[in-house]
């Protein structure tokens, strides 16, 4: 499943939202294909997708959560990727949740 919390979070003169997959990378990749966002919007874990974005990913699918609950969900499967734990290159594809 997707997931998506509020865009809240400010950088660069906008609000970002966080976009995740509950499921695997792959599942993600995808989505954020459909979606538009470059692969450069990865990071470790999650897609950074900037407000205007939002709600087009509402609308193709994705789940809206709080943020700790989005984080939540990451964490409980296995998906999760912190800083202090990343060797810090993300995966660009093909890893998927064992």
């Amino acid at each position: 499943m997707i997931l998506v919390d509020e865009p809240l979070w400010p950088g660069r003169g906008r609000l970002w939202s966080h976009l995740v997959s509950d499921v695997s990378y792959d599942e993600l990749h995808v989505f954020a294909e459909m979606l538009g966002t470059p692969r450069r919007a990865f990071d470790r874990d999650h897609y950074d997708i900037p407000e205007f974005r939002f709600h087009s990913a509402l609308w193709l699918g994705a789940t809206l959560l709080p943020s700790r609950e989005l984080a939540a969900r990451l964490r409980a499967t296995g998906l999760r990727r912190p800083k202090h734990l990343s060797d810090g290159l993300a995966p660009l594809g093909g890893h998927s949740a064992p």
